[in-house]
């Protein structure tokens, strides 16, 4: 028996996800405030590790999108996407993407053996998961190889690598190969760093593995194709809410900012940029959740839309938190202001799992 991938669940409405959405929404108001936020930024594993077990044991983030035989909601990759909108409109620094990912790959492995043993674990959040995949030119190439169960070489730009319990491990394999490995991160041979950031309330780290024993996880030969396209689907989901929140904060200060005795959200002129930068975020949020439901659906074309997602939705996200960094004025670009962390998790998710021109230097190879 396998695992189904397809996380399609019909028995979630739309009252019930949106109810979902505010209880995330509800508990960032009182407790992932700015100032939480900036206080996880010094925090260990650079996490706020409280709110994200509220979230797992109050809300059940970590268990959405895992089925109920493995002690999971049984819900689909449309809900965890929902919360990742929510979490990325309050920049909330707890291990959502980093876990979500990491349970991708143990559902799209299909193994019985690996969901019994990790998932359960992964739904309750009493452990933590995170997936090491690219190697120093980017996620082409895994930056580990694996030979006779032992893995070898470095991990880099692992999210939430540093508050993981386990790590899976995409290691390069005979040829072009990738295998799927377990590992716990305090096991001998396993070195986590914490990796200088543009975005500070995203943690990134390098994780070396100096043959490391591991315990394989058999997969499909399509894993890392199949992880990636949840990947650009889940992160632009994240995407659409930090563009979502840098337009709202733009519109109230230009509505409260004076000048020539007129709130500047008056002039004409800036009552068009901030036109086109709701145009760019609804736009940006219909090919996320295009993409999001194509995944859960395991559409044959959910390839293609997680890669017009991230294309579209990097660029979107940057150009808004650009706009809004430009219609702040001075005030934008100083620490004091949450706008510049807004600017730097745009242009730091646009360049994860692969860059969008090269994303689509890719897609155009496929199409010939």
């Amino acid at each position: 028996m396998t695992v189904s991938t397809s996380t399609e669940s019909p028995a979630i409405s739309a009252e019930e996800r949106e109810a979902l959405v505010e209880a995330v929404r509800d508990l960032l108001r009182r407790r992932g405030d700015s100032t939480a936020v900036r206080a996880a930024m010094s925090a260990p594993g650079r996490i706020d590790s409280s709110l994200w077990r509220t979230l797992c044991t109050e809300i059940g983030v970590a268990a959405l999108a895992i089925p109920e035989q493995f002690g999971g909601a049984g819900a689909s990759w449309v809900e965890s996407a929902a919360v990742l909108e929510e979490l990325g409109a309050a920049l909330s620094p707890v291990p959502a993407l980093g876990s979500a990912l990491a349970t991708g790959a143990i559902l799209l492995a299909a193994d019985d053996d690996a969901s019994s043993r990790l998932l359960p674990a992964l739904a309750a959040g009493e452990r933590t998961a995170a997936v090491c995949w690219a190697g120093e030119r980017g996620w082409q190439t895994p930056g580990v190889r694996a030979e006779a169960g032992l893995l070898s070489g470095t991990s880099h730009f692992v999210v939430d690598g540093e508050s993981a319990d386990v790590l899976l491990v995409l290691a390069a394999g005979p040829g072009t190969h990738v295998t799927l490995h377990e590992v716990a991160a305090d096991a001998d041979g396993v070195s986590v760093s914490p990796m200088p950031v543009l975005d500070p309330t995203r943690a990134l780290s390098s994780v070396r593995f100096d043959e490391a024993a591991s315990t394989a996880i058999p997969a499909p030969d399509d894993l890392a194709t199949r992880l990636r396209a949840l990947a650009w689907a889940l992160l632009s989901a994240e995407q659409v809410g930090g563009a979502q929140r840098a337009l709202d904060l733009t519109v109230d200060y230009t509505g409260s900012r004076k000048q020539f005795g007129r709130t500047i959200g008056s002039f004409q002129a800036l009552k068009h940029r901030m036109a086109d930068m709701y145009v760019s975020v609804e736009t940006a949020r219909s090919i996320a959740r295009a993409a999001v439901a194509a995944i859960a659906a395991d559409d044959p074309d959910a390839d293609a839309l997680a890669t017009a997602a991230h294309v579209y939705c990097s660029d979107a996200y940057r150009r808004v938190a650009g706009e809004a960094i430009q219609l702040h004025g001075g005030i934008g670009i100083t620490w004091e202001h949450d706008i510049q962390l807004y600017f730097k998790r745009a242009q730091a998710t646009s360049q994860m799992f692969g860059a969008p021109h090269s994303a689509v230097a890719e897609l155009a190879r496929s199409l010939r």
